[in-house]
């Protein structure tokens, strides 16, 4: 017989810790939530309240079952079952990926070029059969075209492990390589590959070369960093003529250039790391091109020679105007790629002089980038673009002409009207003058006067932006009268690098602050009213939620927090876990400067629980995640629980099989995408 439904939520018992910092004393009497044997998590009474929060989420959720899956049944009706990529070209074969209807993982397939059918090199549900969790790393076939290197994780604990693949035979060799994380990249010969080990710390410091039929214990060594806020990784030139070996951390970076036809040759430096200075290397016909902010905080592009990579000459300079994320060396071509008043922009160039010319797109708010264009002689580029009422388009773009050709257009099965929906970019003042910019979707009757409710989405940290783009699950909250917006708030690059600069740091309360501003600037345009917000945000983007709750919680009536980094202090004190050290340029260092204790404990949204009424909360976790450790969405909803002063519902699921990224096939996700649409629901109905 089952167990019955828990009536009251598990309170998690209090034990004594305390901490010294500084002469600042810190109590967590949550802190035994954390496994002292982690990463392996088999304490009986951490398991134990896990679960027992696990039963509450379902009892607490089994009311809405017919709303979860009705939510689920629409979302899945707009998925195309039998979802395809468009073929590109590598060499003599064109490759592609594809669904099966009914199935939760893609196919690979590739087909010569001259004719024949398609094969199907690598089918991720045979390799997930049976599992609970699964997710493909890399992919990479070899130069010669016969063999396949390729990885996965089974657990969500984000260690892959490397596989090698006989393509003519479609066997994997006896050769099983634990413990990657990255990319891997195959000599010229096709015969060695090069591929990054985490340590104990998740934390990429030694590249390997495995030579195919050795032993891997035998690998060879090619670089150890042994700083322990750097982290290593390969990658190849646009031309394959070289390897790179890249290392760094949120604001530093070096690079290492090794000859794709003689990986066991010496790595060769560009330049010195100087703390501060980042930058990246491509090359072209002998001649370095390197991307770097060492003058621009929007960088510029340099040019070396192969024989003195270390002296460079400007080739472009910074701009204002214009944010440079990506540079791209074709044969005949210089690609680059970086935002313009924080519009995504694509620019082709002459390697003579730089001379700009961007890619025209149809929409004035959108986002594009390049999309899989592994060869270095083209005539044509493949381009990734949507926007918030477009669905996903592949288009080739033409060097020679400039024309744009539509290969694909995202299908929604149930249908699709693109006029029944509107949306607009606008500017939001934040609270210190800064403007602040919004997308916003929804449907053309949509009414401006506070009276229908408004969701919306922020992150706001790593320099990542948040672009405007196209969801099919955005839709079920579209036609039930929302209105979905995007806050490009500080801490990501939106409008430039020193945006996301300004959310760092001794600035970190920019992005809370600007989240809060353009909720209400949102308000006073007449999309939903306090009470009438519903907010979500997961890793970097959940401690975003924790915050703006302790700031400002009558703003929101339904908040999603996915695998939030919500115990910022005690995670940043303790150098011991996964990533920590890596994370000071971002966060700070409280173990050794006194001003940045004090910051982040000033907003850590653990640290800052006060006996106040919350919004109502659902809140998730993965047991194996490295990234964001479960016991701090555990010990946050713990302290909500006894402390907060209100009686609105406050849920933790915890993925007990899962990492950072939840639950990995298409339709364990699409699920949990059902439960959070309900939920939001059911507290905004109220």
């Amino acid at each position: 017989m089952a167990d019955p439904a828990p009536l009251t939520p598990p309170i998690a018992a209090t034990r004594p810790h305390q901490s010294v910092h500084h002469g600042r004393i810190i109590d967590d009497p949550w802190a035994w939530l954390r496994d002292p044997n982690y990463p392996d998590v088999n304490d009986g009474q951490v398991i134990a309240h896990l679960e027992a929060e696990n039963r509450w989420f379902e009892a607490q959720m089994a009311p809405h079952q017919p709303l979860i899956d009705s939510l689920f049944e629409e979302m899945k009706a707009r998925l195309n079952e039998d979802e395809s990529s468009v073929p590109y070209r590598d060499g003599g074969w064109l490759y592609h990926w594809a669904f099966a209807p009914g199935t939760q993982y893609r196919r690979w397939f590739r087909a010569a070029v001259d004719g024949g059918a398609a094969v199907c090199i690598l089918d991720e549900n045979a390799q997930a059969h049976g599992k609970d969790f699964f997710r493909l790393g890399a992919l990479v076939v070899s130069p010669d075209g016969m063999k396949l290197a390729w990885t996965c994780d089974d657990s969500g604990a984000e260690r892959f492990t490397l596989r090698i693949r006989d393509l003519a035979t479609g066997q994997d060799s006896a050769t099983v390589i634990p413990g990657l994380l990255g990319g891997v990249v195959w000599s010229a010969q096709s015969d060695a590959v090069l591929y990054g080990l985490v340590n104990d710390h998740w934390r990429i410091d030694r590249i390997m070369r495995h030579r195919l039929g050795d032993d891997p214990a035998q690998d060879r060594l090619v670089y150890q960093e042994t700083d322990e806020r750097f982290q290593a990784g390969v990658g190849r030139t646009q031309s394959r003529r070289f390897l790179t070996l890249s290392t760094g951390n949120h604001e530093t970076s070096e690079c290492w250039l090794i000859p794709a036809d003689d990986v066991d040759a010496a790595p060769i430096l560009v330049s010195p790391r100087v703390d501060g200075r980042q930058y990246e290397v491509e090359e072209h016909d002998n001649t370095l091109f390197i991307r770097t902010n060492d003058a621009h905080v929007n960088f510029r592009i340099v040019t070396a020679s192969l024989d003195a990579p270390g002296v460079w000459q400007e080739w472009l300079a910074g701009s204002e105007r214009i944010y440079l994320q990506d540079i791209t060396c074709f044969a005949d071509q210089m690609v680059l790629q970086g935002r313009e008043q924080g519009l995504d922009q694509i620019w082709i160039t002459g390697y003579a002089a730089p001379d700009l010319a961007p890619i025209a797109f149809p929409e004035a708010s959108y986002t594009a980038g390049l999309g899989s264009n592994p060869e270095y002689r083209v005539g044509t580029l493949r381009i990734g673009y949507q926007s918030m009422v477009t669905p996903a388009t592949v288009f080739d773009y033409d060097l020679a002409t400039g024309a744009l050709d539509t290969l694909k257009v995202q299908t929604i099965p149930s249908g699709y009207d693109a006029r029944q929906y509107r949306t607009e970019r606008v500017m939001i003042e934040a609270r210190d003058g800064k403007m602040i910019p919004a997308s916003i979707v929804y449907r053309t009757d949509y009414p401006k006067d506070g009276s229908q409710p408004l969701h919306l989405y922020g992150y706001g940290a790593y320099g990542i932006a948040i672009p405007p783009g196209f969801s099919t699950v955005r839709l079920s909250l579209l036609d039930r009268g929302f209105a979905y917006a995007i806050a490009h708030i500080r801490g990501g690059d939106d409008l430039g690098y020193q945006y996301y600069l300004d959310g760092k740091l001794e600035k970190r309360t920019n992005s809370f602050n600007d989240f809060v501003d353009v909720t209400k600037g949102l308000i006073a345009r007449g999309f939903g009213a306090a009470g009438k917000v519903s907010i979500s945000g997961g890793s970097a983007g959940g401690e975003l939620m924790g915050a703006v709750i302790n700031q400002a919680p009558a703003l929101y009536g339904a908040v999603v927090a996915h695998v939030p980094f919500v115990d910022v202090l005690n995670t940043m004190l303790d150098a011991s876990l996964p990533l920590t050290p890596g994370e000071w340029p971002e966060w700070g260092n409280p173990i050794e400067d006194a001003a940045a204790f004090d910051l982040i404990r000033s907003y850590s949204p653990y640290d800052n629980v006060t006996a106040q009424a919350y919004p109502p909360m659902l809140v998730t976790a993965g047991l194996h995640d490295p990234r964001v450790t479960y016991w701090e969405p555990a010990k946050w909803v713990a302290k909500l629980r006894v402390t907060k002063t209100d009686d609105n519902a406050l849920l933790l699921k915890t993925n007990m099989a899962a990492g950072h990224g939840g639950k990995s096939g298409r339709y364990e996700s699409l699920h949990e995408d059902a439960e959070e649409q309900a939920f939001i629901l059911t507290q905004l109905a109220g």
